[in-house]
């Protein structure tokens, strides 16, 4: 059996704090504030984008038009990775090269939600509304909805805009498609599968039937931002959304070596799961997944939510580990979560230092590292962590 050490050549990333390696990293050390829009979607506040120039990285106006927002965040985040690794426009590279992508469902027609919602408020038992939802989709949805919004677009125009044109996967399924996405790239490389593979995904917050769907589950916090980890006691489920994308270039430590990259770190190990939460505790399964690491660094994906975030910290803190919450910078990113985690992770253990506490509850770090940890747990399922090393 095969068994590649698998590493992160190139990294792309995009959210309210700007675009690059560079500004995040900023934007986490040097504790910049969040971008907060707290008036569109009141009383919901989200991480909003600022100015993108897609044509950067998107060069067709053709292309970018036929795109919704989150296809435009990954296929710009996807451009973002392979110029980081020296592989954009490299098409003896790029024609050849694998791509997994962590995907929603799309995003959805909101005038025709809201006149749904408007008639079931005034039908009463689910056969009356059941009649109505069926007649409602039928007459009021554009035929080619559905057809823009698949979830394997943004890995088809991923693969037209910049010419990544090996095997294409898609998973979905919120946090637990980022995580399967990660692992399943890390495991094609280590197994000889791929020499070289694009792994990531998207999320645009800023997209009413995106906040409809999490308040529905009562996730949202709704008396304005907060810290992730000082929003026990705040109104609503706890959880703030952000807007963002991240693109990893994963490559064996043998492809890398023959074109003279330098790798940002090594992924060592990605250990996932999809526990019972009703019967066995998260904090318990969390510290199973750690394991008996002491990662002198550990970057947390925690989203906010009261249940699932006190049991993470709870898991960090007995484990003695020195933690970070970025989401208190960027939001949730749901899909993508996971792959920013280890994003942030890996730029760590290259530049050797933990990025500063982003609020008052997080451990001080001390002394360099050369090894980390990249920890999430979902919203409602999937959990995960990897462990990132120095090459």
């Amino acid at each position: 059996m095969k068994n590649h050490s698998v590493l992160i050549t190139g990294i792309g990333l995009v959210s309210s704090m700007g675009e690059g390696v560079d500004a995040h990293w900023a934007a986490l050390d040097a504790r910049q504030k969040p971008r907060l829009d707290k008036e569109r979607f009141a009383p919901y506040t989200v991480h909003n984008l600022g100015e993108i120039d897609w044509n950067t990285q998107i060069p067709k106006r053709s292309d970018q038009r036929q795109m919704e927002t989150w296809q435009r965040l990954g296929t710009y985040a996807a451009g973002l990775a392979l110029e980081d690794a020296g592989l954009k426009g490299e098409e003896q590279f790029t024609s050849t090269m694998d791509m997994i992508v962590a995907a929603g469902g799309g995003e959805r027609d909101v005038t025709v939600d809201t006149q749904i919602l408007a008639k079931a408020r005034g039908l009463d038992g689910n056969a009356g509304r059941g009649v109505m939802l069926n007649q409602m989709l039928s007459t009021e949805l554009r035929p080619t909805l559905f057809l823009a919004q698949l979830s394997n677009l943004l890995a088809g125009n991923i693969s037209i805009v910049h010419k990544v044109t090996g095997s294409s996967r898609t998973f979905m399924g919120e946090e637990g498609s980022g995580l399967s996405a990660v692992e399943t790239a890390v495991a094609r490389i280590r197994a000889g599968q791929s020499s070289h593979l694009l792994v990531g995904a998207s999320y645009n917050a800023e997209h009413y039937d995106m906040l409809l769907g999490h308040e529905l589950g009562g996730y949202l916090k709704s008396d304005g931002w907060a810290p992730v980890w000082s929003r026990e006691n705040s109104r609503g489920g706890g959880l703030v959304t952000g807007s963002g994308g991240v693109f990893l270039v994963l490559e064996s430590a043998e492809h890398a070596k023959a074109r003279g990259k330098t790798a940002y770190a090594e992924i060592q190990s990605v250990i996932t799961g999809q526990t019972n939460r009703g019967k066995k505790p998260l904090a318990g399964t969390l510290a199973a997944m750690i394991g008996e690491h002491k990662e002198q660094f550990t970057v947390s994906g925690a989203s906010g939510v009261h249940a699932v975030t006190a049991a993470e910290k709870t898991a960090l803190t007995e484990k003695g580990l020195v933690y970070r919450g970025f989401s208190t910078r960027f939001g949730h990113m749901r899909e993508a979560q996971f792959p920013f985690a280890l994003a942030l992770a890996a730029l760590a253990v290259q530049k050797g230092q933990a990025f500063a506490a982003l609020e008052k509850d997080e451990p001080a770090a001390s002394g360099p590292i050369d090894s980390a940890l990249a920890v999430t747990a979902g919203i409602c399922r999937a959990e995960g962590v990897a462990r990132i090393i120095k090459v």
